[in-house]
């Protein structure tokens, strides 16, 4: 039975792997941002689903596992809801561990300070131009020369995993595990990901602040959303946010079929 307080849309999504059907169930109070983070990487976890099956039918399995945490030392990009998300997970741990992550990033700042990175990651994440993939591209090389674990990470093991940024989630591979020791020197083969949700929060955002907030590169994301607390207080209609993150999976989904809006609302 659905919660009195929630209404279930039926989803229907036409990705470049085919398409997903899905029910969802949508808060009808008012919530904030942080309350739909969880029902789009769900849309997005379910249409890179079908990407892994179209494939593993064509003999490429995801070479990633439990442990094989290269991956971990790439910059990983969150937008401000992803982000305020972060920071009420690590709010919700008990006080040691509080204590471990936060120290985690705090190191991991001077790291970055100390080699001119952090400046230049604080100004991505204050473009609305999420199409300037050079630009992120050349600061992810750079960040990935230092080779510096993320913060969530221990004994190669990551402990936000449940609530772990949609980029995570998107990122698989099915070449060797070994290359991904150095992803600059070895090319690997990625699956391809049908929807960036952390794209998708992040115009949402941008459309309900009417602010230019880009990505936020994660190690900056605990500061980014402490300083930005009364904007993650604000509260909007749960099914008109749903409704608006929704528009831009159909935009964002239309790239690949032209003249064709690419999804479908019941």
């Amino acid at each position: 039975m659905i919660p009195p307080t929630s209404e279930r849309f039926e989803i229907s999504l036409n990705t470049s792997a085919g398409c997903i059907t899905t029910a969802v169930d949508v808060p009808t109070g008012f919530v904030p941002v942080t309350a739909i983070v969880p029902l789009m990487r769900r849309l997005g976890e379910e249409a890179q689903a079908l990407e892994v099956t179209r494939s593993a039918e064509e003999g490429s399995l995801p070479s990633c596992r439990k442990g094989c945490a290269a991956c971990c030392r790439m910059l990983v990009p969150l937008s401000a809801p992803e982000a305020f998300a972060v920071r009420d997970w690590v709010r919700s741990r008990p006080a040691e561990q509080q204590a471990r992550i936060i120290a985690r990033f705090a190191d991991t700042k001077v790291r970055l300070l100390s080699h001119g990175i952090w400046q230049g990651l604080s100004e991505l994440s204050e473009t609305s131009d999420y199409s300037d993939e050079d630009a992120l591209e050349g600061m992810n090389h750079r960040y990935y020369g230092l080779r510096l674990a993320c913060p969530f990470l221990e004994e190669e093991v990551c402990t936000i995993y449940d609530e772990r940024p949609a980029a995570c989630r998107e990122l698989l591979v099915t070449s060797p595990a070994d290359r991904c020791e150095d992803l600059i020197a070895n090319p690997v083969d990625v699956i391809p990901t049908p929807l960036r949700i952390s794209t998708v929060l992040g115009l949402l955002w941008q459309d309900l602040t009417r602010t230019s907030t880009g990505l936020i590169a994660l190690p900056l994301a605990l500061e980014w959303a402490e300083s930005h607390l009364r904007a993650s207080e604000q509260v909007w209609k749960g099914t008109q946010l749903f409704d608006q993150a929704l528009d831009k999976v159909w935009r964002f989904l239309s790239q690949s079929f032209s003249g064709d809006r690419g999804a479908s609302r019941d």
